[in-house]
């Protein structure tokens, strides 16, 4: 099985052609995508072997739905089948000073009427050395908090590094508990966190002032996290942002320079990406400073690319870690 591991509702993404709004719309542009199997996705990519485990309804689209993962390197064999119906969102793109609209229809989707007790730990993380996942997935229902939580907690017995991005969604929360109550379980178990002081506060009650101290409470209240994470995020307009990250690894405070993204083709899953080159980057280099640059590099270089998955090799993620952002042609 695979060697890093990744959890999480695929919705299908239909985009309006280029720059429409809705309104304007007459056709949309069909693909699939998810936070977490967006980092799959391009870990892929740099060579590593990933699997996700997510549910699809038993039809058409679910099956194209995976297949879509398997093209792009993606392990589909832990995905289950049944349900009602795939989860969808809507996008429609931004320019300038109008900002991209999205759209979602997920309520009573396959995963989120998953049955926990279908899913075999010990197989799917067999060989894993990562697991991954984010504060989305326990905001779907009951069943898709118990099922992150338990594979969390069968990573923990593996001594499997876990990563969680504790960002949600707050109007996704619709069955009856919110994020204070279901995330300070599952960050318990997780090394790696990628927060940012505001949602420290909202979902644990930890007041701080910076990140900073709100790093270091966190640490305090959940030993097991060695590292928190956070992306700042300057918006000149919807096509034109600096990006720059954080890193607090228990002693010292690790920062990027910025980049400078222009113009934007596409920024949803953007963050993604970023957790992704974090991954690699922790997982390959012996550096942390460059771990972090080598995951603003990967969210930048998301930024060019249309689509959720970040699409690239590694070597064209470290040329702009390097500084090269000329866009020069390639011959």
């Amino acid at each position: 099985m695979a060697q890093i591991v990744t959890i999480g509702e695929v919705l299908m993404r239909l985009s309006t052609p280029g720059f429409s709004r809705f309104e304007q719309a007459r056709s949309l542009n069909v693909t699939y995508a998810g936070g977490e199997a967006n980092v799959a996705a391009a870990l892929a990519y740099w060579g590593h072997s990933t699997a996700h485990v997510t549910r699809f309804p038993d039809s058409p689209i679910g099956r194209a739905a995976a297949q879509y993962l398997h093209f792009h390197g993606v392990d589909i064999s832990s995905i289950l089948y049944g349900g009602p119906r795939m989860a969808v969102y809507f996008l429609e793109t931004g320019a300038a000073m109008r900002g991209s609209q999205i759209v979602y229809d997920r309520a009573g989707s396959s995963f989120a009427t998953i049955d926990p007790a279908e899913l075999n730990w010990d197989e799917i993380l067999k060989d894993a050395k990562w697991f991954h996942w984010a504060g989305i997935t326990p905001a779907l229902s009951q069943e898709a908090a118990d099922a992150c939580l338990q594979g969390i907690q069968a990573a923990r017995q593996r001594g499997i590094t876990v990563s969680g991005d504790i960002f949600y969604r707050s109007n996704l929360w619709k069955y009856g508990k919110g994020p204070a109550d279901v995330l300070p379980l599952l960050t318990a178990g997780t090394d790696v966190v990628i927060a940012n002081a505001e949602n420290i506060r909202d979902i644990f009650g930890i007041e701080s002032v910076g990140f900073q101290d709100a790093c270091i409470k966190l640490q305090q209240a959940f030993p097991q996290v060695s590292r928190v994470v956070d992306t700042k995020r300057t918006s000149l307009s919807a096509s034109h942002n600096l990006l720059r990250a954080y890193l607090w690894n228990g002693e010292t405070m690790l920062e990027t320079s910025d980049i400078d993204i222009n113009p934007i083709i596409d920024r949803v899953g953007g963050g993604d990406a970023f957790i992704a080159g974090l991954i690699h980057g922790l997982m390959t280099f012996d550096d942390e400073q460059k771990a972090l640059e080598f995951g603003v590099a990967a969210s930048a270089l998301k930024h060019t690319i249309e689509g959720d998955a970040l699409i690239s090799t590694e070597a064209e993620v470290e040329a702009i870690r390097q500084g090269e952002t000329s866009g020069r042609i390639k011959r």
